[in-house]
């Protein structure tokens, strides 16, 4: 039986969610029946070195996703690609116009990660793009909130959605902590009696790190700890100057982005997500599969239901510094026996999103199209 040959289209493979949910379903993929190729533009990303040696790896020469299309379409004609998959709006519409200008008979499958929506400007926008998803075979939302989103504001039919979460690596996050160590540069970070929290995302607006320091510092004042933030990100500067501000420089860590942040998120008390909005929220799955209690902003609409409405793990409000405060207190100032049950109910939670159990989801999808 010939191998469906499936084309993964993304800008880079670069440090972002959508380039670790395509590294998961290309590294887990079942090569008896598939056989992946992977392309992107013209940039260098982090997570290259961790595509499996099977992989076919196609960098397009342009560094501009509108001048891609005619490559990309030839890389489809030339190779006999059966289905192209592609994630975020922009990269979807090239797939799509891509698979069109290939002029063959290769099925697209497109994957909505965020809940977007907000101005009139971006509401217009995303008609377009739902008009675009509309001539894909294959329409994936990443959760239940996000395929809400796509009918309301992408205009996109209930019944063209499928809604498969994020696949969260299990196995490779375990491997990661036994083998992985935090750098010698950061092991005083966590060597203390105090309670460390941490929290991974880009430095930007969605992420609203501004509020979480807010809540960090109301912290400090009745729990003697540290906050440690992965990420890199325009705000940067912006969020060193609040720190001082807050009188909490000496408390709070920028070590920017790290390969394995699962080691910095096992050896932490509490990982804080402080979101505006997410589609899925991958960085709470995974640091409930590291072992780590997690507070979550309730945003739309991820972190509600990698949650489940609070079973595992705690909610708060977008933006309220205090009930975020409240909630980082309630886990901090837990006894060791409740806190190894979260950890236990966390653990189960993460086996949920495993990666080979959501990748044989997309398989399905595959096989589908096709047929």
């Amino acid at each position: 039986m010939n191998k469906i040959k499936v084309l993964f289209f993304i800008y880079q493979m670069g440090g972002g969610g959508a380039a670790r949910t395509l590294l998961n379903i290309i590294n887990n993929l079942d090569r008896e029946k598939f056989a992946p190729i992977l392309v992107t533009l013209n940039f260098n990303g982090s997570y290259e070195k961790e595509l499996k040696e099977d992989v076919e790896f196609i960098k397009l020469n342009s560094s501009r996703l509108s001048r891609s299309v005619w490559s990309l379409a030839k890389i489809i004609r030339v190779r006999k690609v059966d289905v192209v998959f592609s994630t975020i709006p922009r990269v979807n519409t090239i797939a799509i116009l891509a698979s069109k200008l290939s002029f063959t008979k290769v099925k697209s499958v497109v994957r909505e990660a965020d809940n977007l929506g907000g101005s009139l400007r971006v509401n217009l926008q995303l008609i377009g793009f739902g008009l675009m998803y509309k001539l894909a075979d294959q329409v994936v939302s990443l959760s239940e909130g996000v395929k809400e989103n796509l009918v309301k504001r992408y205009k996109v039919n209930s019944d063209d959605i499928k809604v498969v979460y994020n696949p969260v690596d299990t196995e490779r996050i375990r491997k990661s902590i036994t083998e992985g160590q935090i750098s010698d540069e950061h092991k005083g970070i966590f060597n203390t009696l105090e309670k460390v929290v941490i929290t991974a995302g880009r430095l930007v607006e969605q992420k609203d790190q501004k509020t979480l320091l807010e809540a960090f510092s109301k912290v400090n004042k009745k729990v003697k700890s540290r906050l440690v933030i992965l990420g890199e990100g325009p705000l940067e500067g912006e969020l060193k100057r609040q720190v001082e501000e807050l009188n909490i420089d000496k408390r709070v860590h920028f070590i920017g982005f790290q390969n394995n942040p699962y080691i910095y998120f096992q050896q932490a008390d509490l990982f804080v997500l402080s979101s505006v909005h997410e589609g899925f929220s991958h960085v709470i799955a995974e640091a409930l599969a590291a072992g780590t209690p997690v507070v979550s902003t309730n945003c739309k609409s991820g972190p509600e239901e990698v949650l489940n409405k609070g079973e595992y793990g705690l909610l708060c409000n977008v933006g309220d510094s205090d009930e975020m405060t409240d909630k980082i207190l309630q886990v901090l100032t837990s006894d060791s026996d409740k806190i190894n049950e979260i950890i236990n109910k966390g653990y189960d939670r993460a086996n949920h999103f495993d990666a080979k159990k959501i990748v044989r989801h997309y398989e399905k999808i595959f096989i589908s199209v096709l047929d």
